[in-house]
């Protein structure tokens, strides 16, 4: 994923500029006073250029023309030897250290004692606006500190101008760097770029400030062992962050919550800011919770951030008492490519729901690789709410050739837990130095130059000139967006293309009385093209969504190349004036689910006909794994998803989430990010993120159970025994009673022995190590072998041994009242166990929680 969104370092929030903000937006912004938790020993707040001095936000700004701070350098260049003080020329209602700055020709440096080596933050702050004799586009410099370089070729107007969310164009830049014993002062060299064709660069700065902090707030203790360093993520080797290293601040956030000003920190000075231009997915914020009053730092020190960080979080969206899931709750972080980063994640449980570790359990990816797959606070508090803690992991960023990457930060709930949630409560990144001492990334890009020809639209802020950009995604921008990303464009010699008036007249301009289903992708209309003549299906985007993008190419480009008796087929799509719209077969009986329990006004299926929708299934699925020029994994596998035409025959849809399988000789997986729907997801998958088409096959035997007990897979209200079918039915399957779970509804219809074969595939396909599963072409050929089982049944003529539902063991049906059963012990081949332990589904609900297209609550 690319972003232009944000690129200005810590001015890259929506409210980063905490001056302006509190000066102009007073209501907005919640300053708290700390108490002085950390005393630090050097401290420096510089106005350069001011010839007074001032306070501001709590702090004391000393101006440098009266200090022996400075020290200048001739400019063999232009003979300059000597730094000016100004004033910006443009009348502005910012305060602070932004109203006049230390510019020059020359290279000029700040030396600051010190009174103690370690580590020490430097903030520098800038306003690149116009200043006398100085043009601000010819303010292109570096910045360094001993061994270390902070900006190179540095151009302030260039940030300003790739941030156009902010009111000003001021910001901050921060930084730690190591003061070595012996060592007496921190000096700050600024260095104009050298000229280029006569031109002639200079160097400004409005605000210096030299904080000290304490050792090893982010950097890792010598004395501590491997178990306290960073994870270094996609390897086993502990991470150690030595003193030697520099880091530059990129983002820190009090999540969910208000901003927290430097004077409300615990000692150092630093801004903590909200996350909501970072977040990507739906998530709820909470406050202080009054239960706790006096947080317990016995984990970390009380100086690691604020109360406030810990006392207010975000976690996943809930609808009064109802949990809705979340797929994951996101976050999107714009950097420099080339570089290692350090991901601070802070953590405090408060919430008096959460009374013992495992009660909240979540998965933290990051840069879609598993961090943690066992996230427990409480846990890693050894039980004990309101201590707050940290973790730290180390990220490496491989350079692509492109200025600007993203770390994405992903938390999703555990079926470890018994709470559906996933928090967090604060977030630091820090980029690192790589091995030259350089933190400095690229310059944006300049902003667009107005086609020739065209108006100009001017930016508010600056009155620069910049290009017209229209907000809404077009099909256009779609279709040129797919083809930058290394894909294909839209086939069009595959499938049909509709414009939007053909589909609003099929549809009756989207009449809700069209609706026949719905989803995350949004509605699903029955359609009539053709002047009436052809029932279609109308699957179609929310107008204007971003959501389902990707889903939407994806299930283009993989239905438009296969055809199958046992795949729906894509008739066409829509693609133009902000609407994304597919078409398909109509599929008269609906769902499979639809005939098994979803509804009581479609008679029920009997054996033969299941077995006969099973088989199709699965000649559709083994068609995906073998018959297309490279394996398809389908990924999304359910009862839902297959689909049943006028003559019940199945049909696999639904192929949003489809991969292409491992290629090449030696690959046997797919390594990407965990999707799917809770109930069917491949136990093997969601632990490793390894991706095979045994992940299909073990959806398929959920959906083999709940062809047998027409029911869904995951239950709520039902005995605790019972919430996961895959569970119950094991057990069941272990103690030879597996009639016990067979739908009343198929009373005398099912043989001993059909049903002892078609247990014996259900758990195979569900084995915990995907090897050990069947291929789809062995299904196929099981599933054929118990049809003809149960055609040469006493039913059909045979002499077999046939259920009823009187004959049924009365474990019963918790979702069916009416049944009476009782058991009848089978003789089994085979004994399936499961390392996944059955506590482990008890909160979750029958719906497709993952999917990316089933549930529009499913994100």
């Amino acid at each position: 994923m690319t972003t232009t969104r944000r690129r200005v370092g810590l001015r890259t929030t929506s409210t980063p500029d905490l001056f302006l903000l509190f000066t102009c937006l007073p209501f907005f912004v919640i300053i708290i006073a700390a108490d002085q938790i950390y005393n630090p020993t050097d401290v420096y707040s510089i106005s350069c250029g001011s010839s007074n001095n001032f306070t501001f936000d709590g702090r004391n700004w000393t101006s440098d023309i009266n200090t022996k701070l400075l020290l200048e350098t001739q400019n063999k260049t232009t003979s300059s030897s000597s730094s000016v003080a100004v004033n910006a020329l443009i009348p502005t209602i910012i305060q602070g250290p932004y109203t006049s700055a230390r510019v020059s020709y020359s290279q000029f440096t700040y030396s600051f004692p010190v009174a103690t080596p370690g580590q020490k933050f430097i903030r520098l702050f800038f306003n690149p606006t116009s200043y006398q004799n100085f043009d601000p586009t010819k303010a292109y410099f570096s910045v360094k500190s001993g061994d270390y370089t902070l900006l190179k070729d540095f151009n302030a107007s260039l940030y300003a101008d790739a941030d156009d969310d902010q009111a000003s164009d001021t910001f901050f830049r921060e930084y730690s760097v190591y003061v070595q014993d012996g060592d007496h002062t921190l000096n700050l060299s600024f260095i104009p770029s050298t000229p280029i064709n006569a031109t002639t660069y200079y160097a400004f700065i409005n605000g210096i400030e030299v904080v000290s902090m304490p050792p090893y707030l982010y950097h890792t203790n010598p004395n501590d062992d491997d178990n306290k360093a960073l994870r270094l993520l996609g390897s086993t080797t502990p991470y150690r962050l030595e003193n030697n290293s520099a880091l530059e601040t990129k983002y820190r956030f009090n999540v969910g919550d208000r901003i927290i000003s430097p004077s409300g920190d615990t000692g150092m000075l630093r801004s903590w800011v909200v996350d909501e231009d970072y977040k990507t997915s739906p998530g709820e914020v909470a406050s202080e919770f009054g239960e706790i009053t006096k947080l317990n730092f016995s984990l970390i020190p009380n100086y690691t951030a604020p109360d406030l960080v810990y006392r207010t979080l975000r976690h996943m969206m809930r609808e009064n008492t109802t949990v809705n899931w979340s797929f994951n709750l996101t976050w999107e972080l714009p950097v420099d490519s080339g570089f290692t980063y350090m991901l601070r994640l802070h953590f405090c449980e408060l919430d008096p729901v959460i009374q013992i570790p495992g009660d909240r359990v979540f998965y933290i990816y990051i840069q879609d690789q598993m961090a943690d797959d066992h996230a427990d606070v409480l846990m890693w508090t050894n039980g004990q709410r309101g201590v707050p803690i940290v973790k730290d992991y180390a990220v490496i960023v491989p350079s692509d050739n492109q200025k600007n990457a993203n770390i994405s930060l992903k938390m999703h709930p555990s079926p470890r837990t018994g709470y559906v949630d996933a928090v967090l409560n604060g977030l630091e990144l820090f980029k690192i130095n790589d091995s030259y001492g350089n933190l400095a990334g690229p310059n944006p890009d300049p902003p667009p130059k107005a086609p020739s020809g065209k108006p100009e639209v001017f930016s508010s802020k600056n009155n620069t000139p910049t290009a017209a950009v229209a907000g809404a995604v077009s099909g256009a921008v779609l279709l040129s967006k797919h083809k930058s990303e290394g894909s294909s464009q839209l086939p069009t010699n595959l499938c049909r293309h509709f414009s939007i008036e053909e589909i609003r007249t099929a549809t009756n301009n989207f009449d809700e009385l069209f609706v026949i289903g719905a989803g995350g992708f949004g509605n699903v209309y029955k359609g009539y093209i053709d002047d009436g003549a052809t029932p279609v299906a109308i699957k179609r985007l929310k107008p204007g969504s971003q959501q389902g993008v990707n889903e939407f190419l994806n299930e283009i480009e993989m239905l438009s190349q296969l055809r199958h008796l046992h795949l729906v087929s894509l008739i066409g799509y829509c693609c133009e004036r902000n609407e994304m719209i597919l078409v398909y077969d109509f599929m008269t009986r609906g769902t499979l689910r639809d005939h098994l329990y979803n509804t009581s006004d479609n008679p029920s299926l009997s054996w033969k006909q299941r077995l006969e929708i099973c088989i199709g299934a699965a000649r559709g699925l083994h068609y995906l794994h073998t018959g297309a020029k490279h394996m398809i994994i389908h990924r999304d596998v359910k009862s839902t998803n297959i689909l049943l035409d006028e003559r019940w025959v199945a049909k696999v849809s639904d192929f949003g989430l489809s991969r292409v399988g491992p290629t090449g000789t030696t690959a046997t997986h797919v390594s990407t990010l965990v999707k799917g729907s809770v109930g069917y997801l491949d136990p093997e998958y969601y632990k490793r993120q390894r991706l095979t088409e045994k992940s299909d096959v073990y959806s398929f035997g959920v959906v083999l159970l709940e062809v047998l007990c027409g029911r869904a897979p995951l239950l709520r209200n039902v005995e605790k025994e019972q919430v996961s079918l895959v569970d119950w039915a094991r057990r069941c399957y272990d103690a030879g009673s597996l009639g016990k779970i067979v739908d009343p509804k198929l009373k005398r219809e099912i043989s001993s022995e059909c049903l002892k074969k078609f247990g014996d595939l259900a758990m195979s396909c569900l084995r915990d190590d995907g090897t050990q599963r069947p291929s789809m072409n062995d299904v196929v050929g099981v599933l054929e072998f118990v049809l003809q089982l149960q055609e040469n049944s006493s039913i059909g003529g045979g002499s077999s041994e046939v259920f009823s539902s009187s004959s049924i063991s009365d474990g019963g049906h918790a979702w069916d009242n009416n049944s009476k059963n009782s058991g009848v012990n089978m003789t089994t081949t085979t004994t399936i166990t499961s390392t996944e332990s059955s506590r482990e589904t008890q909160w979750l609900m029958s719906e497709n929680v993952f999917s990316e297209i089933g549930n529009p609550k499913g994100r």
